[in-house]
């Protein structure tokens, strides 16, 4: 399956013209974590059908790490392309460091819950079922980037047990969730699905429900003063193409592609 979804890759690659781009180059690409499997699939395919090599700087979309994009973009660390949640990058094009003209969109992504491998998979189909499952729960942790931003600051809120799960709740900077959950050291752990989905020891229980929702919209722009803007911009064609949706889907994300 997968050699029958690069072959479409590589021919949607030809039939924009990616391929006969007049020289390759180096691209350097900042992703944030939610569209990083996709990327890293989709990425090689790319680089293998137009010849550029592709350098690529991890880092989430937003917050204090050095490593967040736009902490690299303010320090005046170089790139081509920056991936990473929709409105942080909306909020880079304001400052002028995006090119506004440049953006595309690539994928929604929603949150969900891991436990440690062999644990009970909780019940969390409902509002109900993820409440109960959150108040019995000994720990809890979610990610420094959109997701946990969202179930510290609202999620709790909204089902009413913020007092409850203060004391014994933690937003994990820098490292994926689901590490910490398969060493033991929590018990739950959320972030975005294509986030937990990668790492081992841990089992995937499901999305949370849709009414307590949170959808994050990834997105991608060239950055003002990149170096190779017409390189970018085919690559950035590439991942929101049709043709690069099933791997999109695979890895946990919902396809935005019309």
């Amino acid at each position: 399956m997968k050699n029958l979804l690069n072959l479409a890759a590589l021919t949607l690659i030809g039939a924009l013209g990616l391929s006969s781009i007049a020289q390759a180059e180096e691209l350097r690409v900042m992703t944030s974590g939610g569209f990083t499997a996709a990327y890293k699939v989709l990425g090689p395919t790319f680089a293998a059908a137009t010849g550029n090599t592709l350098d690529t700087a991890l880092g989430p979309s937003m917050g204090k790490a050095p490593e967040a994009i736009p902490n690299r973009l303010a320090r005046g660390e170089h790139a081509d392309v920056v991936i990473m949640v929709g409105y942080a990058l909306d909020e880079l094009i304001k400052q002028g460091k995006i090119l506004p003209g440049s953006r595309v969109e690539l994928a929604d992504s929603r949150i969900g819950l891991v436990v440690h491998e062999g644990a009970v998979k909780p019940d969390i189909s409902s509002v109900e079922g993820l409440k109960a499952t959150l108040l019995n729960a000994k720990s809890v942790a979610y990610s420094d980037s959109a997701s946990g931003v969202y179930i510290e600051d609202q999620l709790f809120k909204r089902l009413g047990i913020e007092p409850q799960l203060k004391a014994k709740s933690t937003m994990v900077p820098k490292i994926p969730v689901a590490s910490v959950v398969a060493t033991g050291d929590y018990q739950l752990g959320f972030q975005q699905v294509s986030e937990l989905l990668p790492v081992p020891g841990v089992t995937f229980v499901g999305k949370l429900p849709e009414s307590v929702q949170s959808v994050t919209r990834f997105a991608a722009g060239i950055p003002v003063g990149a170096q190779h803007p017409m390189q970018a911009k085919a690559l950035l064609d590439y991942l929101a193409s049709p043709a690069a949706q099933p791997e999109v889907v695979a890895t946990g994300l919902d396809s935005v592609s019309r």
